[in-house]
C-alpha cells in the first residue's frame, strides 16, 4: 500500500476516534444511569428503559472530514423505518436498524437514490445517532473508491 494512501487512512481513522471520544463525554453526562444499572430492594436488575426518542423528522448539516463544505442532511425516524435525505448531493438512503446502546443508535444505510456505484455521488455506509439535549448527533461512515469517508453533525427537529 502506497505510503500516502496508508496516511490518509490514518489520519481518517484518527478522526473518527477523536469524534468518538468528544462525542462521548457529554453522551455519558447527558445520560444518567438506567433503571436496569441499579439494584433493587431484592438485589435483582429491575426491568429494561428506554432511552429518549429519536422518532420523528429531522435536518440539519454535514461535515465531512476533510471538506469545508457541509451539505444538507434530513432524516424520518418512524415506527416503520428510519429514511435520509442529502438534497445538495442528489442522495436518498435506507437506514437498517442494526443495534443500540443506552446512549447511541447504530443503522447501516443502503442509498437508494444517487448511489455511487451507480453513477451518482454517495456511498453506502454506516449511522451513529446520539441524542444531545434538543438535537441529534450524527456520526457516518463508509468507503468510497477505497477511502474512508466520515462525516458528522447535529441535527434539529423539523
Amino acid at each position: 500500500m502506497p505510503e500516502g494512501v496508508r496516511y490518509k487512512i490514518l489520519c481518517y481513522f484518527g478522526a473518527a476516534l477523536v469524534l468518538a471520544a468528544a462525542a462521548a463525554a457529554p453522551a455519558i453526562a447527558q445520560f444518567p444511569p438506567a433503571p436496569e444499572d441499579q439494584p433493587t430492594a431484592k438485589g435483582k436488575k429491575g426491568a429494561g428503559a428506554a432511552g429518549p426518542s429519536i422518532n420523528g423528522n429531522w435536518s440539519g448539516q454535514l461535515t465531512q472530514v476533510g471538506s469545508q463544505t457541509p451539505y444538507k442532511f434530513e432524516l424520518a425516524i418512524n415506527a416503520r423505518g428510519a429514511e435520509t435525505k442529502y438534497p445538495d448531493l442528489d442522495c436518498t438512503g435506507k437506514l437498517t436498524h442494526v443495534g443500540s446502546s443506552k446512549s447511541y443508535v447504530f443503522y447501516v444505510e443502503v442509498i437508494t437514490k444517487g448511489a455511487a456505484d451507480k453513477g451518482g455521488r454517495c456511498p453506502d455506509g454506516t449511522v451513529t445517532l446520539s441524542r444531545q439535549g434538543d438535537g441529534l448527533a450524527v456520526g457516518w461512515f463508509g468507503a468510497l473508491q477505497g477511502t474512508t469517508v466520515v462525516a458528522y453533525g447535529t441535527l434539529k427537529k423539523k
